[in-house]
């Protein structure tokens, strides 16, 4: 993986942690995730109309990734509920590139070497150690961050598939935007019979700039999944872990446990031994 595309998945992975962060902390959070995808989908139509439409091929990919996004964004949801980002955070992402790297060997035949499944074992570690511990998520919290998990990793695959048959990687990652951007709020509206309404002042500046931040973080994930392996860009990605800890202990004033400094630490030796593999 070429210094250029591990770079920018690293400001990726600070970007989804900064947007989690924001996400967690607001006092509704599928306000927040719907407006954010609202936004993130205005800020790329422009760029998607002017790259053009992807290769037909790739468009049940496309909408079949932001089909699998609702999932992800109600169960994050609910594992933010009661569950702490530090504790929440590490799990939903620290599970992906394990599942990512599964779904990629079925489906793609990107098989991983002796460096990437000790990345595995070692992020199993890692959430592991996140469950044990005085301030451990509950039960419903873990179970739905692990479901979390299991979306990120179900639509970060499709859209690995995808976005090889798109013949235009920037282009399918501008039109995966738009369609997400708009079907996630549209669950809103069907779930709590209301449309969003949009955010004004300080936390409203704050959302805006979450949703700007997190679509140009996906793209940028999309674009790298055309240039390498979908495991090994899940992975990097997942460093995120690491950012969302420091961001939990230090901005939202969330409990460090030795467990959570310890499962946070496994995990990321895990990722970084699955971006190596």
């Amino acid at each position: 993986m070429s210094p250029l595309v591990i770079g920018l998945l690293l400001a990726s992975a600070l970007i989804h942690a900064i947007w989690n962060a924001i996400v967690r902390n607001g006092e509704d959070r599928f306000w927040s995730l719907a407006i954010i995808c609202l936004v993130g989908a205005v800020a790329a139509l422009p760029f998607a109309l002017a790259l053009g439409a992807p290769a037909a091929a790739s468009w049940p990919y496309l909408f079949l990734s932001a089909s699998l996004q609702i999932g992800y964004s109600l169960f994050l949801v609910r594992a933010y509920r009661d569950g702490d980002l530090s504790s929440v955070y590490p799990i939903a992402r620290g599970s992906a590139p394990l599942l990512v790297t599964l779904g990629a060997a079925l489906l793609a035949g990107e098989l991983p070497n002796t460096t990437g499944l000790t990345g595995i074992a070692c992020v199993s570690a890692g959430i592991i150690l996140l469950t044990l511990g005085s301030n451990r998520p509950d039960p419903k919290s873990t179970a739905a961050a692990l479901a979390t998990g299991v979306f990120i990793a179900s639509y970060m695959v499709v859209d690995g598939l995808g976005v090889r048959l798109s013949e235009g990687a920037t282009s399918y990652a501008a039109w995966q935007a738009v369609v997400a951007g708009v079907l996630i709020p549209l669950s809103f509206v069907v779930i709590r019979r209301q449309t969003p309404r949009l955010p004004r002042g300080r936390e409203g500046m704050l959302v805006v700039g979450a949703g700007i931040l997190g679509t140009l973080g996906y793209c940028i994930a999309v674009w790298a999944m055309s240039r390498s392996t979908m495991g090994g860009v899940s992975a990097i990605r997942e460093t995120s872990i690491l950012f969302a800890a420091l961001i939990g202990t230090f901005v939202l004033r969330e409990r460090m446990t030795l467990p959570k400094a310890l499962g946070a630490l496994v995990i990321t030796a895990g990722v970084v031994c699955l971006s190596a593999g």
